[in-house]
């Protein structure tokens, strides 16, 4: 089978053998994954969790070829898709529910031995979910993607009517523009230095858009809001989009983080503690996030014909990743098999 792995500098498309599944896993033929912002990040060098090299691929959609002998819930010629946090089940986190913080994570397609850009890949069973009928697969390839704003917007509590700063309009300023919308935001102001994301950001539902490189961009969010931001979700992390969003949500705000840092960043911790300011992170999702985002698909709150605009088939990764690092697109797709 063929199989990718992002070296330093090169993304190569290379022979693998097929692998088997154990008892309590399935092997999965994909069929479509998309490129991350967090493949980006890991092909530059600039991911703190997956060195190099790695195989990518956790937007996963694919059909189950085979099951091990433990497996019940799932059957040959099955579509599924990937849950791709792979928890311990047993630490503090994994005990109390929030095993998306399990405190021996992996993650397929991260760092892991294996990843979703390949003809064939095996997975725990439990990772997977059945992809309903009514979702074509592009459509199926944003429910983990739009699972990670589901679940910020779920940390970030009643988000109805309140007044919200999106600081970023790449695919997860976007997602979470249009989760917000859903979830009944108020007015939602919309941050990012490229034009042409800007206007994206404003067809879908944006009420302002403003240039992230001028000069007091907090100042204009204020104003564009008619005060403070109540929430802001920083999709960029880092240091100017950390300074940016902590004045917008001076005071009494909440600060969530969305975005991958590279590195850390510093805040001003006297203004967060006496103007009571909540920075919070936010990490990937949970199953039910999984089953609020399938809800939004099938309704049409997003569409894939907003999000994808571009696709590419295994051969040419290296042009997927290149496509969707120059700015342009909202998400990339790569075709791998037919169903």
């Amino acid at each position: 089978m063929r199989r990718v792995i992002v070296y330093p500098g090169r993304i190569a498309v290379e022979a693998a053998d097929i692998p088997a599944p154990g008892p309590d896993e399935a092997l999965v033929r994909t069929i479509v994954t998309g490129v991350c912002g967090s493949d980006l990040h890991a092909a530059h060098g600039r991911h703190p969790f997956v060195p190099l090299p790695y195989r990518p691929g956790h937007e996963v959609v694919g059909i189950i070829e085979a099951v091990g002998s433990a497996v019940g819930a799932y059957a040959p010629g099955q579509r599924v898709i990937v849950e791709p946090d792979l928890p311990c089940w047993a630490c503090k986190m994994c005990t109390s529910g929030r095993e998306n913080l399990c405190e021996n994570l992996q993650f397929f397609g991260c760092g892991y031995a294996q990843g979703g850009m390949a003809d064939y890949f095996t997975l725990a069973a439990n990772r997977l979910h059945a992809v309903p009928d009514a979702l074509d697969d592009q459509t199926a390839a944003l429910i983990e993607p739009l699972s990670t704003p589901v679940h910020a917007v779920r940390l970030a509590g009643d988000v109805a009517g309140r007044a919200i700063a999106i600081l970023g309009a790449g695919t997860i300023g976007l997602f979470t523009l249009a989760v917000l919308r859903a979830h009944g935001a108020g007015k939602i102001v919309t941050t990012d230095p490229l034009p042409a994301k800007r206007e994206r950001a404003a067809a879908l539902g944006a009420d302002m858009t403003i240039d992230a490189g001028t000069p007091d961009v907090a100042g204009q969010v204020r104003e564009a809001l008619g005060g403070s931001a109540d929430i802001v979700f920083d999709c960029v992390a880092i240091q100017s989009s950390m300074d940016q969003a902590i004045a917008m949500a001076d005071k009494g705000g909440t600060v969530m983080v969305i975005g991958v840092p590279a590195r850390d960043v510093t805040v001003p911790l006297p203004m967060v503690q006496d103007h009571q300011i909540r920075i919070q992170g936010s990490a990937t999702y949970l199953p039910g996030d999984y089953g609020e985002s399938i809800g939004l698909l099938r309704r049409g709150a997003v569409r894939a014909a907003d999000f994808v605009t571009a696709t590419r088939p295994l051969d040419q990764v290296a042009e997927a990743f290149e496509l969707a690092s120059s700015g342009q697109h909202v998400k990339v797709l790569v075709t791998v098999g037919e169903r």
